[in-house]
C-alpha cells in the first residue's frame, strides 16, 4: 500500500507537521510505503480559469498529481483558517480537480489536524471532507483533531499523551487496512472483481467531475 502524506500548511513550524510526522511513522509500521511530502512542492498561484485554459496546472499542480497518480491512499493533516479549510489546500484541491481522470477519484484519505485550540481544528476537517467527497475521494469516517498542541509534543517529537497515541495508532492503522480492502476496486491494484466491476465504480465516483466545466 502506497500513501502520499502532508501537512497542508507552508509554515516551517507548523505543529501539523509534527502531527504528520508522526502519523507517517505509525503506517510504516503497518506495513505501508509512505512518501512525506513537504507542502512547499506543491505551492500555486490562487486558481485563474484562464491561466488554467492558456496553460494547465502549474508545476506545483503537476507535481502533486503525479504524486497522487502514484498512489491509492493519503493522509493530510490540516490547520484550521477561521473555522474552516485552509486557503492554501482548498486552492490545490481546486486546481488539481481540473485534471482529467480526476486525480483524487477513488483515493482513500485521512484527516487529521492539530491546533493549540481546545477544539484541536476539528471544525476545519468537517469543511475539508466536502470539496474532497465532492471530487470522489473516499474518505475515512474518523478523523484526529490534536487540541493544545503546543503542548502535545516532546523533544523527541512523538505524543506525550500515551492515550492519544495510541488512539491515532489504531485509527492510522485502521485506515491502512479499510485502503488495502478498497485499492483492488477503486485504486491501481488488480480488480477481483473484474473489468467491468472496477469499471462501473470508476463512473460513479467520476459522475461528480462530468457537470463541471471541461478541463483544458
Amino acid at each position: 500500500m502506497k500513501v502520499l502524506a502532508f501537512a497542508a500548511s507552508l509554515r516551517r513550524a507548523s505543529l501539523n507537521r509534527q502531527l504528520i510526522a508522526v502519523a507517517s511513522d505509525m503506517a510504516r509500521l503497518a506495513g505501508a510505503e509512505v512518501d512525506l511530502a513537504d507542502f512547499r512542492e506543491f505551492e500555486l498561484p490562487i486558481y485563474d480559469g484562464d491561466l488554467d485554459a492558456a496553460s494547465g496546472l502549474p508545476p506545483g499542480g503537476a507535481e502533486l498529481r503525479r504524486r497522487l497518480e502514484r498512489v491509492d491512499a493519503v493522509m493530510m493533516a490540516c490547520p484550521e483558517y477561521n473555522y474552516s479549510i485552509g486557503g492554501p489546500l482548498k486552492n490545490a484541491i481546486d486546481w488539481v480537480s481540473r485534471a482529467r481522470p480526476m486525480p483524487w477519484r477513488g483515493k482513500s484519505i485521512y484527516l487529521m489536524s492539530a491546533s493549540p485550540s481546545p477544539m484541536g481544528g476539528i471544525r476545519g476537517l468537517w469543511q475539508t471532507r466536502i470539496p474532497l467527497e465532492g471530487c470522489g475521494a473516499l474518505v475515512f469516517p474518523d478523523m484526529f483533531a490534536l487540541s493544545h498542541a503546543n503542548e502535545a509534543f516532546d523533544g523527541s517529537g512523538r505524543l506525550r499523551d500515551a492515550g492519544l497515541a495510541d488512539r491515532l495508532r489504531r485509527d492510522v492503522v485502521g485506515f491502512v487496512r479499510l485502503a488495502e480492502a478498497v485499492a483492488p476496486a477503486c485504486g491501481k491494484a488488480a480488480n477481483p472483481s473484474g473489468p467491468k466491476g472496477r469499471d462501473e465504480i470508476a463512473k460513479a465516483l467520476e459522475a461528480e467531475s462530468e457537470i463541471q466545466p471541461p478541463s483544458h
